[in-house]
């Protein structure tokens, strides 16, 4: 049942809601319609003609009401105040119609509470509220008016209404605490179902992200060692090749392009891996100030760095610093996100390898120059297969995130801020808590590339 109504980008489906209550409310105003005209025909109606008018003005009323409704569903703007709307004029209609079917004692104050689970379906726990107080205090004026003759029964029923205190007393209680019961019932099953619907929903992606990853880690184990083994021949021969001394400069730098577009090729095979194969995260005792300074070594001797085009530099202190986290995955960490700056930077700046000791945390940072993150990136920065840049190919800082993820049971976290003035700052936060954990001993060659 959509009503016309185009996709809306709304949360947990309100255009929906809306639409299947609005069509109820059509369904049941034709049935009470239907009901009171058989009722009519059949005679059993003809002595409360007051009563009768004031249905069909209360089923008339409805059905504009739906219509109107409808209008508002199709425009599709203000429709969170329309839930509200549609509660409040819903209580209004069922006191209209407990009016001129027995007033306090109706049988339709029952759709009072009917109301609050509407209003828990559309909105949660507030629609509840609001469908609660605001049936509860119509009902309640309708009550007053009647035991103060503010409003008389309709003329064709007078005699058989309640109107002294006393007769009112009883039901305004039960009707009252049903009103009650059934909206803090319906709000509480409404947040159940809510936080319920948002666990299940991130369990779902959890769930396809997995799959995508073991699909991409039968893919990669297959590929691997196919790409890998003549990827190793050609840069065995090109290395051998550039050391010819009959080799002109041209030459020279044609060579370099295949080295450096093979190693490209290495390092995203390399990616590949680490992301389809994640490796259970060891606590150890990591003198991060050294893993950090290895790091910048072995990239100021590859990628364009090699070059000269970007710096890769390190500040810090040089006396040990000693983090909890895994060492060989931290430097793996590490080594991406400064091959993630060198590649965003432009020729002639400096990335900056920053480790900074806080209390009980070591920072990890590396800061480019680059163009910086813009801000609708942040939110999928380190989803597999998302990137900025042209020629990258987005799985580099989804390794990132696999691992920290890992670490995160050990206190870590990773963040990301964007300069005002270019550039983009990746932290890594570490705890220093290492009592008991053994030292890990890393060696000096790069993170499996």
């Amino acid at each position: 049942m959509e009503l016309g109504v185009p996709p809306l980008p709304l949360s947990h489906g309100l255009p929906g809601r809306l639409a299947w209550m609005t069509g109820l409310r059509l369904a049941f105003f034709t049935l009470l319609l239907v009901a009171t005209a058989i009722l009519y025909l059949g005679g059993q109606l003809e002595r409360y003609p007051v009563s009768l008018r004031i249905v069909f003005l209360t089923i008339g009323s409805g059905f504009a009401l739906a219509a109107a409704y409808g209008a508002v569903l199709r425009t599709g703007k203000g429709l969170r105040e329309l839930a509200f709307a549609q509660i409040v004029l819903d209580q209004i209609t069922w006191t209209a119609l407990a009016y001129v079917t027995g007033g306090a004692t109706s049988g339709a104050t029952s759709f009072y509470a009917f109301t609050c689970l509407v209003g828990a379906t559309l909105v949660g726990l507030r629609g509840s509220a609001v469908a609660a107080l605001s049936g509860a205090t119509l009902y309640g004026a309708l009550c007053a008016s009647l035991a103060f003759h503010i409003v008389a029964p309709p003329l064709d029923q007078a005699n058989v209404y309640a109107t002294s205190g006393t007769e009112l007393i009883y039901p305004m209680l039960v009707n009252g605490l049903g009103i009650t019961v059934v909206a803090l019932l319906a709000g509480y099953l409404a947040e159940r179902l809510r936080l319920t619907g948002g666990a299940l929903e991130e369990a779902t992606a959890r769930a396809a992200e997995a799959e995508r990853l073991a699909v991409l880690g039968r893919i990669a184990a297959g590929l691997a060692h196919e790409i890998r083994n003549p990827l190793g021949s050609i840069r065995g021969s090109i290395e051998m090749l550039g050391e010819s001394p009959l080799l002109s400069n041209e030459d020279r730098e044609l060579c370099n392009i295949v080295r450096r577009e093979a190693m490209r090729l290495n390092n995203l095979v390399t990616d590949m891996l680490d992301l389809s194969k994640p490796r259970k995260a060891d606590a150890e005792a990591v003198n991060v100030a050294a893993l950090a300074r290895d790091v910048v070594n072995l990239a100021a001797r590859t990628e364009r760095s090699g070059t000269g085009d970007v710096n890769v530099v390190y500040v810090g202190p040089e006396a040990e610093t000693l983090a909890r986290c895994d060492g060989a995955q931290m430097r793996q960490v590490l080594w991406n996100l400064v091959r993630n700056a060198v590649q965003a930077s432009g020729a002639g700046v400096t990335v900056t390898v920053r480790v900074e000791p806080r209390g009980k945390e070591v920072i990890l940072s590396v800061e480019d120059k680059g163009p910086g993150i813009p801000e609708e990136a942040k939110a999928r920065l380190f989803e597999a297969f998302y990137t900025t840049r042209s020629h990258g190919v987005g799985i580099g800082l989804a390794v990132v995130k696999r691992i920290i993820d890992e670490h995160a049971k050990m206190g870590a976290r990773i963040d990301v801020e964007s300069s005002p003035t270019g550039g983009a700052s990746f932290r890594v936060c570490l705890r220093t808590d290492v009592v008991g954990l053994r030292r890990s001993h890393l060696s000096i060659p790069p993170p499996r590339a």
